[in-house]
């Protein structure tokens, strides 16, 4: 069992992450694609990505067994700055003695019977050579693994902090962190969550950084030992649109990590916006920027919910927005890719 203990200021500095964090999705995803579990919402990805692994994953693969403890020092804080370039730069930045600590933890966790591997020894010294594998390492699987998919990953993500933003409008940090269930549960002043090992975080007034997480699966993470002038961080798993790995966008096929499929020539984000937008469908993605459930969008349209759902899921299967079902409502986001449609057309004018 995992119980976070608040304090009154905790409350008060509760805060969710702005995007997912590279270094989280590389270490989450990496298990998940190891592990068999959660099939309905990975079992396409691990289809398409693993004849793509290969030697070059075998550093991550010893450091990031399929279960229990991996190195702290792979999921550092990025001081809100979740770009891929900054957040392997801070890895790679680690002081010595961390890595040193981390990887004595690994070599002792029951997860590892066996001796680490020398690259993987190799790491606790340091030395430019053992961290340019790991730096190499990361950005490889990020590319492989994740890249592809990462406009997704983070379309998903913002539709969860739509949920929460609305949690917080109704009922302040308390709604927040009762709108985490049923994954983690609020009983002021404790949030708990099944866990695999008893686990007391106390806050003491540092707050807590709640992390989003695609590839979090069924219950939530935390630091084994976080160092004590950091912010505590909890990563907790999020909602799927099942059958995201071949949804327009997140194909698998792109190379960078805002990469999709490639249009052809002359294509550009306002090609064909008639046939595909008439008014009410333009006006739908254009409402759902900051988020609407389908009666809001209903009764601000001045269309039966019904006309909502048919059109809100012509906009899904074309990748340009998120739905998410929270209790009797269900919560409609843009895309990226939505955003990159309006922002071009904003001089085109619709078809009816």
């Amino acid at each position: 069992m995992l119980r976070v203990h608040f304090t009154a200021d905790d409350i008060a500095r509760v805060r969710v992450a702005a995007a997912p964090d590279p270094l989280w999705e590389i270490v989450n995803s990496f298990q998940a694609l190891i592990r068999e579990e959660n099939s309905l919402a990975f079992g396409e990805w691990r289809r398409i990505v693993r004849p793509r692994l290969g030697p070059a994953d075998g550093l991550l693969a010893a450091l990031l067994p399929p279960r229990g403890y991996f190195p702290d020092f792979l999921t550092p804080d990025l001081g809100g700055s979740l770009g891929l370039e900054h957040a392997v730069d801070t890895v790679l930045g680690t002081p010595r003695a961390d890595l040193r600590g981390d990887l004595a933890r690994l070599a002792a966790s029951p997860a590892r019977p066996r001796q680490l591997p020398a690259e993987a020894r190799a790491l606790a010294e340091g030395t430019l050579e053992a961290l340019q594998r790991l730096g190499a390492a990361l950005y490889g699987y990020h590319r492989r693994a994740l890249a592809a998919f990462w406009p997704h990953i983070r379309a998903q993500v913002d539709a969860d902090r739509a949920v929460r933003a609305r949690a917080v409008l109704g009922g302040g940090t308390d709604g927040l962190l009762a709108s985490l269930r049923p994954v983690l549960r609020w009983q002021s002043p404790v949030l708990e969550a099944d866990y695999p090992v008893d686990h007391e975080l106390r806050l003491g007034g540092r707050g807590l950084l709640l992390q989003p997480s695609f590839f979090c699966s069924r219950r939530p993470v935390t630091l084994a030992a976080p160092l004590p002038d950091r912010t505590p961080v909890l990563v907790y798993p999020i909602q799927h649109t099942l059958g995201w790995a071949l949804m327009p966008g997140a194909t698998g096929r792109g190379s960078g990590p805002c990469s999709g499929p490639s249009a052809g020539p002359g294509a550009g984000p306002g090609a064909g916006l008639g046939a595909l937008l008439g008014r009410t469908r333009a006006a739908i993605l254009q409402d759902v920027v900051t988020g609407r459930t389908t009666g809001e969008l209903a009764e601000r349209i001045g269309i039966s919910g019904a006309a909502v759902s048919q059109h809100t899921a012509v906009l899904r299967q074309a990748g340009l927005l998120l739905s998410v079902r929270r209790s009797k409502h269900v919560l409609h986001t843009i895309t990226p890719a939505g955003l990159v449609l309006l922002d071009g057309a904003q001089h085109t004018p619709f078809d009816a």
